[in-house]
């Protein structure tokens, strides 16, 4: 199963980026053509952040569906798997969207400010 090793590197980048702070969501885009099953992701988050950070952490994925671009007859079309081929029969075809697999955005807790030294500031 490759979305565990997806999976953990997203959690490894997460952890990184948030410097200590608490993960509360995150967001992803995964293409339709990346060959990741959101399930199996959603499953593996659990797993992947247990005792870091983003335990706890809701993991929200956006699958974007593919589309192409054909070359030979200008057409935009959707590609709902990797059949690369148009309808006019070309296979000079470009991929414009469904292999994404990145982090949207995520959100944190804000670091709490760090108790005064009370004798920096001369009280007792």
């Amino acid at each position: 199963m490759h979305e565990m090793a997806i999976t953990q590197y997203l959690v490894d980048a997460v952890c990184a980026q948030a410097q200590g702070r608490s993960v509360h969501n995150v967001t992803v885009e995964v293409g339709a053509l990346c060959a990741v099953v959101p399930e199996s992701m959603q499953f593996c988050f659990e797993l992947a952040t247990e005792g870091t950070i983003a335990q706890g952490a809701r993991l929200d994925l956006r699958v974007v569906e593919g589309t192409a671009h054909c070359r030979s007859c200008g057409t935009e079309f959707p590609l709902p798997n990797l059949i690369v081929l148009c309808r006019c029969g070309s296979a000079d075809v470009e991929i414009t969207a469904g292999r994404e697999l990145r982090i949207v955005s995520m959100e944190v807790s804000e670091r709490c400010a760090q108790p005064a030294d009370a004798r920096a500031t001369g009280s007792l």
